[in-house]
């Protein structure tokens, strides 16, 4: 900010702020940027303002990413292996030394769902996700992921962030520092967690780290009374009302200037007061973007929330999944609509007992079971909303999870970790559907091609591309470092471009 930018204060009898004399005051360099760039964008419709690493033209306009926290199975749900059914029940034999997370080397354990081919391509799918068959020639499956880390929370980082440590911006971030929002009044990355809590790391999947702030993800939870915490400040009749708001801004205007004026240059200060305008337009158009009752009923049917909010048993349950994952789904495409670039949709929560995420190491059945149906039936509705209004051949969705369960039994009815090899998938925006790229082995314990697994940056790298975003020219300078969401790996997978 510069400090010779003047500061005009309101004269009396000239009645209150407008909104482009609040951004014009709003403090020097950022004041100023702020007014051109909305300007400009009510004068030609978009921002003209290109990151370098956008480099060519793009398949996709937006992102949503489904990620399943605390390691959900590959083997029950997406990659079927005959040979567990087959051999269900001998001891496992991996032919190698293994290295377990817990005791999780019983005898080898067949899928826990019968799987049934599914579309043209014939996909073999698990009985509990069975609601996505429908669109399997869509979807494209990637069996050879590996992780570098067995443990949560370096392994949910280095799926959302890029590296095992904390300190890095997420995906999303990436993608709003690139391509910014196509909406002034809403962000470019937003978060739906699950209603019971975070995953692992919690904000830190989504901070913004060394990127300006104002690209953190902002968390938003669906079908409750305060979806956006503080967006408002006082309950209706409080003394915060629309004639005080203009004249607090004007006030907090000022404060910001003075406070600006003698630290120029802050980059910090600048994206805080990014955060804090997105905040103050958000408050009128948020409540429209989040509003589901907006939706005709056959929408609402289609996602299965037209029966209105239920009590539920104490006992996880499929259709207690299905209701709260349905309305991050359905949150997630109004968002998309109206211009949010990333939208990432959690289930599950950290380490809570008894289990409400993925992380079954005592039983598959009774914990997949429901948070896999529900899944399924949200992102189903979700596939056929996005297809039926042209929206999916621009938008990317992403299937992803911490890291695979082991082939073999813990406990008799659980699976412990599996970093050696996981699955993702994949479809719309310029995916080729009914295909799969990479390969496990027969027992579903590692990739099938050793030296050739495929990895987070290659899934990051072919979204990017996607994006129309070259990978390798998204960096940005920090601590003498040229950061980049793929580090110094990832090459764009081939097999999946349509």
């Amino acid at each position: 900010m510069h400090s010779n930018s003047p500061f005009h204060r309101p004269q009396a009898g000239h009645g209150r702020l407008s909104r482009r004399d609040f951004l014009r005051q709003c403090g020097g360099g950022f004041g100023t940027m702020a007014l051109a760039a909305m300007l400009g964008n009510e004068a030609k419709g978009a921002s003209s303002l290109i990151h370098p690493s956008v480099t060519h033209p793009a398949k996709a306009k937006r992102v949503i990413q489904l990620f399943m926290s605390g390691a959900a199975s590959h083997l029950d749900l997406w990659d079927y292996k005959p040979d567990l059914v087959r051999y269900d029940g001998k001891p496992s034999d991996f032919g190698e030394k293994v290295e377990a997370f817990q005791d999780g080397l019983g005898p080898w354990m067949k899928p826990v769902w019968n799987f049934k081919p599914y579309g043209q391509c014939g996909k073999m799918l698990g009985e509990t996700v069975a609601p996505l068959g429908a669109h399997a020639d869509e979807m494209a499956f990637i069996h050879n992921l590996v992780s570098k880390s067995g443990v949560h929370s370096q392994a949910t980082l280095l799926q959302s962030t890029g590296f095992i440590l904390p300190g890095f911006p997420g995906a999303g971030c990436w993608v709003s520092y690139a391509l910014g929002s196509m909406n002034e009044n809403l962000p470019a990355f937003v978060v739906l967690p699950d209603h019971r809590g975070f995953g692992s790391n919690g904000v830190k999947n989504w901070d913004a780290a060394f990127l300006p702030s104002q690209h953190s993800g902002s968390i938003i939870y669906p079908g409750t009374p305060n979806p956006i915490a503080d967006l408002r400040p006082h309950p209706a009749g409080h003394y915060i009302n629309a004639a005080s708001e203009p004249d607090a801004q004007a006030l907090l205007a000022s404060l910001n200037h003075s406070h600006a004026a003698s630290r120029e240059g802050d980059q910090r200060l600048e994206a805080r007061i990014r955060s804090y305008e997105l905040a103050a337009r958000m408050q009128l158009a948020a409540p429209d973007a989040l509003n589901l009752k907006a939706e005709p009923a056959h929408i609402l049917k289609l996602y299965g929330l037209d029966g209105g909010p239920k009590t539920w048993p104490t006992e996880i349950n499929a259709d207690e999944e299905a209701w709260h994952f349905s309305q991050k789904c359905l949150t997630a495409r109004r968002l998309l609509e109206r211009g949010v670039r990333f939208v990432q949709i959690w289930s599950g929560n950290d380490n809570s007992f008894p289990r409400r995420n993925w992380d079954s190491h005592e039983d598959i059945h009774r914990d997949h079971g429901p948070l896999s149906n529900g899944m399924a039936r949200g992102t189903a509705a979700l596939i056929a909303d996005l297809k039926q209004r042209g929206m999916l051949e621009d938008t990317i969705i992403l299937w992803t999870t911490e890291f695979g369960r082991m082939p073999s039994s813990q406990g008799g009815k659980g699976r412990d970790h599996n970093p050696f090899v996981f699955t993702n998938w994949l479809c719309g925006g310029g995916i080729k559907g009914g295909t799969i790229a990479g390969e496990s082995d027969q027992w579903g314990y590692k990739p099938l091609d050793r030296k050739n697994p495929t990895t987070v940056y290659d899934i990051h790298a072919t979204i990017l591309h996607l994006l129309g975003i070259d990978h390798t020219k998204l960096a940005f300078r920090t601590n003498g470092i040229d950061r980049r969401l793929t580090d110094v790996h990832g090459h764009v997978i081939a097999e999946l471009l349509a």
